[in-house]
């Protein structure tokens, strides 16, 4: 409902899918933060034996490059969430987006193919998939890359933003249009030797810089999981990137809590976390029967 785009996964076919859990006897408390409104270890004191974490990655990432911080720049998840949930699609929505104009996404995912294809649904004049490697390396899916390329969308491969640029009128602070993005800083990049994972690593071809102009940047290079959970359930691991360390069944380090998805990988795919959901619930069933 939050991420994926209403022309490549219709509402009502989610809606659906929640309306035949809520018939199969499933309770869903809305309003509810774990980790602020309860804790993992307060559900266990109001008698719940176990406890599945499917709280998936939205915690975006940045490049942390100046002018991240202007207006007209959004991570893929704000964009995307702001464009599904909060209606941007009307004329004058409550809560607006940046319509129009030209619009970058930073990354190659299929993250930034949705947000890229929404950007043109929302009016765009123009829009840029921005990324440091070839298309040979694009991480998004062939069919994904295709939908957008048929849809005008321009690939500007092997460059990487350094700076955002925004306008600036000390005369009037009171302008509307200070703080705004502009354009955006490029360099050129060519792929040198591979890492230890067989990627080869993008290089900065000296003196190549050069800008483009935009009105929107929409950051795609990533997410992690939110550390909130982690930091108010006592004795839950994780690893390096934040994602929860789990078995074969998806149990925890913790007696009777479970986890999948997201939260465990790392931004993946929807199917994959469906998997994961069934393995565990299929864990959880056997343990409390016994």
């Amino acid at each position: 409902m939050y991420g994926i785009p209403e022309f490549r996964l219709p509402k009502k076919i989610v809606a659906k899918e929640v309306d035949t859990l809520k018939k199969l006897g499933v309770k869903i408390e809305t309003n509810v933060v774990i980790g602020k409104t309860l804790t993992i270890d307060e559900l266990f004191e109001m008698g719940y034996e176990a406890v599945f974490i499917g709280s998936g990655a939205g915690l975006p990432n940045f490049m942390g490059i100046p002018g991240e911080s202007l207006k007209g720049v959004y991570s893929a998840n704000e964009f995307l969430t702001r464009s599904n949930l909060m209606k941007s699609y009307l004329q004058s929505p409550e809560t607006p987006i940046m319509k129009g104009g030209k619009v970058a996404v930073v990354g190659g995912g299929n993250v930034a193919m949705d947000a890229a294809r929404t950007a043109l649904r929302l009016g765009a004049e123009k829009v840029y998939i921005v990324y440091r490697r070839s298309m040979e390396e694009l991480p998004a899916r062939r069919e994904e890359v295709e939908h957008a390329e048929e849809e005008g969308i321009e690939f500007r491969l092997l460059c990487n933003p350094t700076e955002i640029l925004g306008y600036n009128n000390p005369d009037d602070v009171r302008d509307p249009k200070n703080g705004f993005v502009t354009g955006m800083t490029c360099v050129r990049m060519e792929l040198g030797e591979p890492d230890e994972r067989g990627r080869r690593r993008p290089v900065v071809i000296p003196d190549s810089e050069f800008t483009i102009d935009v009105d929107t940047v929409i950051m795609s290079i990533g997410t992690s999981p939110n550390p909130l959970i982690k930091s108010t359930t006592e004795g839950l691991e994780v690893n390096r990137h934040g994602g929860i360390i789990v078995n074969e069944d998806g149990l925890t380090s913790r007696n009777a809590v479970y986890a999948g998805g997201d939260a465990v990988t790392g931004a993946a795919t929807v199917i994959s976390a469906m998997g994961a959901g069934k393995t565990a619930a299929k864990a959880i069933d056997e343990a409390l029967s016994k």
